[in-house]
């Protein structure tokens, strides 16, 4: 009978060395995977279902090393420690590493980049464009006028609020929460402007160098250009000189505009035409970024109280009206 005992104590320890040694294996042996691969674990899901997606899939291979993670996964503890999200397979990771990577929440991030100069309508239209962002925001996508509003941020005005930069998101996140974020960074970053600006400007509040720097932001073609033409248009506006600059023209027109300023449009009056009225637009034309703020608030100095382009994204800067007009028969009326 001892014999017995001992042999098949023996022919157990063995067994389960074996086990041991087979679960060690598999795993911590590479995935069968060649090229990188992406994973959604979903949230509300549990580890087994995504066990079996990647089986399904040929990633995890033979079944036993699902059950063997299943098992590690639930006696360590792991299981309950997962974070949603989408996952980036590299070829090399063990099972041991998948578990560790859900458990890390890294999970893969895609990027969104609003550009300097769009308007609300063209960010909501390159929002709702990208495929990993969840649109919320239904159909049709609001306006200026109420996108505020929709995103509980009170009733002002939405253009000019949101910061030009690029922002990191993971799949699944909302349209609500990249606006948000992009709010926030407007409000610090022009908190931290206006808090930076020079004496004497003819700027009654963070909101007009907003606006201001918005209408500097659609003028300007060359960055290093943007001090000299704040400076034109903080002269103006300190000497009570209309802007008339196009752009806040053309933005009052709005959507029925076709690309090509005519002589009427300069005289069709809206509160934003800035040929018939004085002072600033009452709202920012564009989302401006942080070069266009620092401009407003910190103008170069000059005498300059006009420029006319040269089609090249540079200006031609005079102080007169006379040479101005000539720089106009020069390089626009001659084109």
């Amino acid at each position: 009978m001892l014999r017995v005992l001992s042999l098949t104590f023996l022919v157990a320890a063995a067994a389960l060395a074996v086990l041991a040694w087979d679960v060690s294996e598999r795993l911590r042996a590479p995935l069968p995977i060649e090229s990188p691969q992406i994973v959604q674990f979903e949230s509300g899901s549990s580890l087994s279902s995504l066990l079996r997606k990647l089986e399904g899939r040929g990633i995890l291979a033979p079944a036993r090393t699902t059950l063997y993670l299943r098992v590690y996964a639930r006696l360590h503890g792991s299981a309950t420690q997962l974070h949603a999200g989408e996952y980036a397979l590299e070829p090399g990771i063990t099972a041991l590493g998948l578990l560790d990577l859900l458990a890390s929440g890294d999970v893969l991030e895609y990027s969104f980049t609003i550009i300097e100069g769009w308007t609300v309508r063209e960010l909501l239209a390159a929002l709702r464009a990208q495929e990993a962002i969840r649109w919320t925001l239904g159909d049709p996508a609001p306006t200026a006028d109420t996108l505020m509003a929709t995103l509980d941020l009170g009733d002002a005005h939405a253009e000019g609020q949101f910061l030009p930069e690029t922002y990191r998101y993971a799949r699944g996140a909302s349209d609500v929460s990249l606006l948000h974020r992009a709010h926030r960074a407007m409000r610090r970053t022009l908190d931290q402007v206006w808090a930076q600006r020079v004496d004497g400007l003819p700027l009654k509040s963070a909101y007009d160098a907003l606006i201001l720097a918005s209408i500097v932001e659609k003028e300007t073609g060359q960055p290093s250009e943007r001090g000299q033409i704040a400076g034109v248009f903080t002269r103006r506006l300190q000497k009570n000189m209309r802007l008339q600059t196009d752009p806040t023209v053309i933005y009052g027109i709005g959507e029925a505009f076709d690309g090509d300023i005519r002589f009427r449009d300069l005289r069709r009056d809206t509160p934003y035409n800035t040929y018939t009225r004085g002072g600033l637009p009452p709202t920012p034309i564009c989302l401006p970024g942080r070069a266009a703020l620092e401009a407003a608030v910190n103008p170069a100095e000059g005498s300059a109280l006009y420029f006319v382009s040269r089609g090249d994204g540079s200006h031609v800067f005079s102080d007169t009206l006379e040479a101005h007009n000539a720089a106009v028969r020069r390089y626009q009326l001659r084109r």
